[in-house]
């Protein structure tokens, strides 16, 4: 760990404040996680309550360059989705480090998986369970403990922290960063951006890329009959088999690309949910759909993903006397990666070592991140956070720990 020489004396200030917000982490993600941001689609009226709740507690630490700005959105009862844009001047006003973190969060799932209420924090130790408590209140947390910081030890930082709370993130960032993008200046081209929404539990992980996603569905019809008399049908079930080996080995020999910054380093080809086919067990099947998550390399267009798996459904309709439907139903193409030595790589990897001891390094993934969309507009983002990624499942917890230390990160960016 770093000696207290290694350390500016502003940022050994921040440290000692942050390390006795312990009590504040627990009461700020009891009233964020009281507070259900739930998209309309998963039966809730959006972030607007989470957000006027922020809004306040950023004026409590005196931050007082605010915007709201507000994506439509008929289907809540505010009419729009609120993005929080807030920012603390620093010395140095020509570059901002930005820490943008998500206001939504996912639905608690099946209840009876929970061993406490998801919408009511409960404190074990060093842990704290409920839904969205990671996902993505770690973020908006820590950047609330560096302003904090910030307001009660009265320094101004060496540059302009901006805090950016977003809508939409978990239904596809339509209402959230993408509608920021299109119609807001918010970057600039020197500007750190740092997406706390992501990492491994030692914080080693920068997350610089990620691989391009396409989900298929394949549905293989042939001809129902009696399963005394298979030889009157078409079975779907067994030309849909012969299909999904095809495609396996079709595949992956084809977009073999590797890269030892993604983890796994190549292509992957899933074959995920299959729905039900035949309702009995003496009924040959006359339909059979299976579904392809494919994370592609960015080496890669996904048009020519599709091409192969349209080319080996064709092969096999011809030899079973199938025919083949694949439809896309999510497609994310890869982003132009964020340069491993990009300043913000560098200013983290400065950072986690001088807070945690860690050699962190740059890496690539095969899941979807916001940091995306921020890619795509020519700014590099980096997605960091020291987390056990709980996210999404039932008692989904944060460390305590980690929420302070993730601050004392962020304060180090801002020199």
């Amino acid at each position: 760990m770093p000696t207290s020489s290694d350390l500016s004396p502003t940022f050994e200030r921040l440290a000692r404040r942050i390390d006795g917000y312990r009590e504040v982490v627990i009461d700020l993600q009891r009233q964020l996680t009281a507070l259900p941001a739930l998209d309309p689609a998963s039966g809730g009226d959006g972030e607007e309550q989470k957000a006027q709740l922020l809004l306040k507690l950023l004026e409590q630490v005196g931050v007082t360059e605010v915007q709201v700005l507000r994506a439509e959105d008929p289907r809540v009862s505010t009419g729009t989705r609120p993005n929080i844009v807030a920012r603390i001047p620093g010395k140095d006003r020509s570059r901002t480090v930005w820490l943008m973190s998500h206001m939504d969060v996912v639905p608690a799932g099946k209840l009876e998986d929970w061993v406490s209420d998801p919408w009511t924090v409960r404190v074990e130790g060093n842990k704290i369970f409920g839904r969205g408590v990671e996902d993505n209140q770690q973020g908006l947390v820590s950047s609330l403990l560096l302003a904090r910081a910030l307001h009660e030890e009265g320094v101004q930082p060496g540059l302009d922290l901006g805090l950016l709370f977003v809508a939409d993130e978990e239904t596809g960032n339509r209402l959230g960063i993408e509608y920021l993008l299109e119609h807001h200046d918010i970057f600039g081209a020197r500007d750190i951006i740092v997406v706390p929404d992501g990492g491994e539990p030692d914080g080693s992980m920068i997350e610089v890329a990620e691989k391009g996603i396409l989900w298929l569905q394949c549905t293989v019809r042939g001809k129902s009959t009696h399963g005394s008399t298979p030889d009157r049908g078409i079975n779907a079930h067994l030309a849909a088999s012969h299909l999904v080996v095809r495609l396996d080995q079709a595949l992956h020999a084809r977009f073999d690309a590797r890269n030892p910054v993604f983890d796994p380093p190549q292509s992957t080809f899933a074959v995920t949910k299959v729905d039900v086919g035949a309702p009995n067990v003496n009924t040959i099947p006359g339909e059979h759909t299976f579904y392809l998550d494919c994370r592609v390399m960015p080496d890669y267009d996904l048009d020519l993903v599709l091409q192969a798996v349209e080319a080996a459904a064709a092969e096999i309709d011809s030899e079973r006397k199938t025919t083949t439907t694949v439809t896309t139903i999510q497609r994310m193409d890869a982003a132009p990666p964020t340069d491993s030595d990009a300043p913000v790589v560098g200013a983290l990897k400065r950072a986690v070592k001088q807070v945690y001891g860690v050699d962190a390094r740059p890496m690539g993934i095969g899941g979807g991140t916001v940091a995306a969309c921020i890619r795509r507009k020519g700014f590099g983002a980096a997605v960091w956070a020291r987390m056990d990624e709980t996210m999404h499942g039932p008692n989904e917890y944060c460390i305590i720990d980690n929420l302070m230390g993730d601050a004392k990160v962020f304060a180090h960016l801002l020199g």
